[in-house]
């Protein structure tokens, strides 16, 4: 008589949420940064957006937090493989900024106190995928993971959801960042796995 009779399949595990292939699920926030973490007091904190013109539009933090703000709730996908879902934020739409900006632009790059920047398809900044978020699950955005406000783009992975944001230039060309220049993909999408150029 065998030990383990036919059919039996042990103890049935839950079902593992659709993530991005080499994708695992964690339930805590990481935080990984490139060098130390910029500290910005909000009355000396701006944002800058500006064309490829050269044309500049400028908001405080409280001219900022003054325009309608979203609650987006969304997964957020780290090359580093982990993935965090149902993630709650606050914050202005990219769209909302854009409004009324004359451009001719295709591509973004983003700037960051502390030096840091990274490029996007201005397209994948548009129509309601990106926010500049302030807040996190409630609460005011800690530094660690960000704050005061950082970028939000969350269909890409999470390097694009550039942190501590301060600005973003337009233009006609698309202009590497920081990790893209180091080898990392110019895209980054996770449900392709762009981690790296040439994936």
């Amino acid at each position: 008589m065998g030990i383990v009779s036919p059919g039996f399949q042990g103890r049935r595990r839950p079902a593992e949420p659709n993530l991005p292939p080499g994708q695992y699920l964690t339930e805590d926030f990481p935080v990984l940064s490139a060098g130390p973490t910029p500290r910005v007091s909000l009355t000396d904190w701006e944002f800058v957006l500006s064309t490829e013109t050269g044309a500049e539009s400028r908001w405080s933090w409280d001219e900022m937090w003054a325009l309608p703000t979203e609650t987006p709730t969304v997964d957020i996908h780290c090359v580093t493989h982990w993935s965090k879902l149902g993630t709650n934020w606050r914050g202005v739409s990219v769209d909302t900024l854009l409004d009324g900006v004359d451009t001719a632009a295709d591509y973004a790059l983003v700037h960051s106190y502390g030096g840091y920047t990274t490029n996007l398809p201005l397209d994948d900044l548009r129509d309601g995928q990106a926010w500049i978020v302030h807040q996190y699950d409630g609460a005011d955005l800690p530094a660690e993971h960000g704050g005061p406000a950082r970028l939000l783009v969350p269909h890409l992975y999470f390097w694009k959801s550039a942190k501590w944001v301060r600005g973003i230039r337009l233009g006609l060309t698309d202009e590497p960042g920081f990790w893209e220049t180091a080898g990392y993909h110019d895209y980054g999408d996770p449900w392709r796995e762009q981690r790296y150029q040439g994936d």
